[in-house]
């Protein structure tokens, strides 16, 4: 006699925060997000840097041309940002507005993968975030100070962020992939116009699995994955119903032979086993009732900051164990070569079943 599968229906999820890349890997690497995710912003730290309106359209195209491939109901809509420049001008901004990107992302600069090029300061940026403002895009920010020793980062550069929306009050503002309290209790305790992306590795682990036992350097990346107590309070954030917590993967795909060297890449590579593996975290903590406390988080809340529809679009998760692939495109995925007790339904294909 058969025993039923049980399933979760759940809106089909955003990614607020993905690095898709570009090149040979693009391809294999956007796979990860096909058929689990309907939107995914994309990040503009490429080289060439997206950082005018040609470059925007260049980009974008050649992400289309990677996902267009997929069987159409895995297609997922591509969501462009640039790259804030210093010294960038208003008309810049203005055009690449036009051009389809509705947010634009500010690294510090050498804070992280290709941002030698980042301003020192948001005065450097003063015009482009003043035109950001008045046209409603959206400023994505890797929150770090590189001269901060690398733990303390991310909420040394707190006062900067506040400092910034003392100036530009009506600027929305994401600060992405927070990794530690100080940081959750700053957002918790801002204006409504300022918001957080959080990702699964940071919701999942702690610095003892990133250098415990041994170095693991497809965990590795920027901002660090820090202690148990900054897991527990990101965790108690987008458990708690607030809705300036959302999803951003932040999924970084970096080719093994760049993350096992000398000088790792910083980057997890996580789109792949990212909602399975959330699925359990949150089915873990209070079975269905934790499962549906996922939605608003992968689904409904970041939509709503960025002024978009919520996704119409539905995915049925089945409980069943499949294995994590232990490479993807020449990239270690998140969780690689470990059962996840959770996967897309049969009825959905998944794309990396066929690497």
């Amino acid at each position: 006699m058969s025993t039923a599968i049980e399933t979760f229906t759940m809106p089909l999820p955003d990614d607020f925060h993905a690095h898709l890349r570009q090149g040979e890997g693009l391809k294999a690497w956007a796979r990860g997000h096909a058929g689990q995710f309907g939107r995914v912003l994309c990040m503009p730290n490429t080289l060439p840097p997206v950082a005018s309106a040609a470059r925007l359209d260049e980009y974008s195209q050649e992400l289309a041309r990677a996902i267009e491939a997929l069987p159409e109901e895995e297609r997922f809509e591509l969501l462009m940002t640039f790259k804030i420049l210093p010294g960038m001008r208003a008309a810049e901004v203005e055009a690449m507005a036009r051009a389809g990107a509705i947010a634009g992302k500010y690294y510090p600069s050498g804070a992280t993968t290709n941002a030698a090029d980042g301003p020192r300061s948001f005065d450097e940026v003063e015009e482009a975030l003043a035109a950001m403002e008045t046209l409603g895009l959206v400023l994505s920010i890797h929150g770090e100070d590189p001269e901060a020793p690398v733990l303390d980062r991310e909420w040394a550069f707190l006062p900067k962020v506040a400092r910034l929306i003392e100036r530009h009050p009506r600027l929305r503002i994401v600060l992405e992939h927070l990794s530690d309290a100080e940081s959750v209790r700053f957002v918790e305790r801002g204006p409504s116009n300022l918001a957080a992306t959080i990702t699964a590795h940071h919701l999942l682990y702690t610095i003892d699995d990133v250098i415990g036992d041994a170095m693991n350097p497809h965990l590795y990346c920027k901002p660090v994955i820090k202690f148990a107590r900054d897991r527990e309070a990101l965790r108690a954030a987008v458990m708690s119903g607030s809705k300036r917590f959302f999803f951003g993967s932040d999924s970084a795909p970096h080719l093994r032979a760049k993350k096992e060297c000398g000088a790792a890449a910083s980057g997890v590579f996580s789109s792949p086993s990212a909602l399975p593996a959330l699925i359990a975290l949150f089915d873990s903590v209070e079975g269905k009732a934790g499962r549906e406390k996922l939605v608003p988080f992968m689904a409904e809340r970041g939509a709503d900051f960025y002024r978009m529809p919520r996704s119409t679009r539905v995915l049925t998760m089945e409980r069943a164990e499949w294995l994590v692939p232990a490479e993807i495109g020449g990239a270690v995925p998140m969780c690689a070569g470990q059962p996840l007790a959770w996967r897309v339904a049969r009825s959905t294909a998944r794309s990396w079943d066929i690497l």
